[in-house]
């Protein structure tokens, strides 16, 4: 289904841009992302924590790509992208390692997701003021799990894991946000992607991509 919804988009984009009087842009920023709701069991069968507290904290990625600005009137415009985003999350907790006889030891989980995203955007401008908002179609490329563990100052453990199969490939979001933008093209954005598509790949668990991005672009 979401395949269907992407070429359709395509295809409708592609009528527009052939129709239009188009721009074209290049942007890229900072990425604050994380996975809500029971983001935790999402990397049981390749993290054994303990019952022991394990907390979540965000991860710190970067975005970059190309949109096109395709005007509808004065003041609205559709603004599809192809962006590379970085996505994922983060744990702390306590790790069982199998063989060693004591707890305590300090692990970390870091996941880091590369996404191709594919947004389709409505843009009011208002003077260089800019909001813009629209659904937004995602496709995982690879999936890395960093697993670490230390104790009294020492690495126990440090592995880098393909963790790409225990993710759902597709994502379907909804994104918005505002902006603004200088006389010479240069502007600037800070925008929310709120995931509506489960990321496990067995769909088992409630959890989906949140996302915060900040960043710059550069109109032609």
């Amino acid at each position: 289904m979401k395949k269907q919804l992407l070429l359709i988009a395509a295809i409708a984009v592609s009528t527009l841009v052939m129709s239009q009087s188009t721009g074209f842009g290049i942007r890229g920023g900072l990425t604050s992302s994380a996975i809500k709701g029971e983001a935790v069991n999402n990397l049981h069968d390749l993290i054994d924590f303990t019952n022991g507290a394990v907390t979540t904290a965000n991860h710190t990625g970067f975005y970059a790509g190309v949109n096109a600005s395709i005007p509808i009137s004065d003041v609205i415009s559709v603004e599809p992208g192809l962006l590379y985003s970085q996505k994922g999350y983060e744990m702390k907790g306590e790790l069982n390692l199998k063989g060693v006889e004591f707890l305590g030891i300090n692990g970390k989980a870091k996941l880091t997701s590369h996404y191709v995203d594919f947004p389709v955007l409505m843009k009011a401008s208002i003077g260089g003021f800019q909001i813009f908002g629209g659904p937004q179609i995602s496709y995982l490329t690879k999936a890395d799990l960093r697993a670490s563990a230390g104790l009294l100052g020492f690495n126990v453990i440090d592995k880098t894991m393909d963790a790409t199969e225990e993710f759902n490939r597709w994502d379907a979001a909804v994104t918005g946000g505002i902006g603004y933008k200088f006389t010479n093209g240069f502007n600037i954005s800070a925008s929310y992607d709120h995931g509506l598509s489960k990321v496990d790949a067995n769909q088992n668990f409630d959890s989906y991509n949140r996302s915060f991005k900040v960043g710059v672009g550069l109109n032609f």
